[in-house]
């Protein structure tokens, strides 16, 4: 039959839809973990040919996948990448206060003075920013530190720590809603296990 008017309805399972004679596939959702390394972009294109991830994750399916948010340049760890766009846009959205916990390691010990500043709150150019926890790394110097936080804002842990004058000598995403590194190598990628994808279904309600 062909459909003239808008708003048809069609059951994929019993349907077979074509449009000028070629059938059109339902887009299979993918979910792909990648435990990103440094000096990759996070972008799908990069006009000045530099590194991105998407070369990192060629193989893992032959859908258009898109990284969920980003990671600087020089940032690593987990970052998601699907075709699922009402997933990516609700993980994306500040409303549902999405939680990433970093590790920062400076180039100088951070002062108890100034951990007690990021802990109550800074005013940056952009706004007012207090993250969810702070925390010294047990058992290493005091130039490491864990950060969880839930702003999406551009560079954010960096400028942080910058606005106190200290340099962000490695960032770290080791959390990221409710996905972890554990077992994923750097610069190698996974797919989500349907466990995974439904805690994260069920944070974004």
């Amino acid at each position: 039959m062909v459909v003239t008017e808008l708003g048809t309805k069609v059951d994929p399972a019993k349907d077979e839809i074509r449009y000028n004679n070629e059938r059109l596939k339902r887009e299979k959702m993918v979910y792909v973990l990648l435990n990103k390394p440094k000096d990759y972009i996070t972008t799908t294109d990069d006009p000045q040919e530099r590194r991105t991830v998407m070369e990192l994750v060629a193989k893992a399916t032959k859908e258009r996948i898109y990284p969920v948010g980003r990671l600087d340049r020089n940032t690593t760890g987990l970052l998601l990448l699907t075709n699922d766009g009402n997933l990516a846009d609700k993980l994306s959205h500040p409303k549902n206060s999405i939680t990433k916990i970093y590790q920062v390691e400076l180039n100088k010990a951070l002062t108890q003075g100034d951990f007690n500043k990021i802990e109550f709150g800074l005013e940056l150019e952009d706004g007012f920013i207090k993250p969810d926890d702070l925390s010294y790394v047990q058992g290493a110097s005091k130039r490491e530190v864990g950060i969880q936080i839930h702003s999406g804002k551009n560079r954010i842990v960096r400028r942080i720590f910058e606005s106190l004058g200290y340099e962000v000598i490695k960032l770290d995403r080791v959390v990221y809603a409710s996905l972890t590194k554990k077992d994923l190598p750097r610069g190698r990628w996974r797919y989500l296990e349907e466990r995974e994808l439904i805690q994260l279904k069920h944070l974004i309600k």
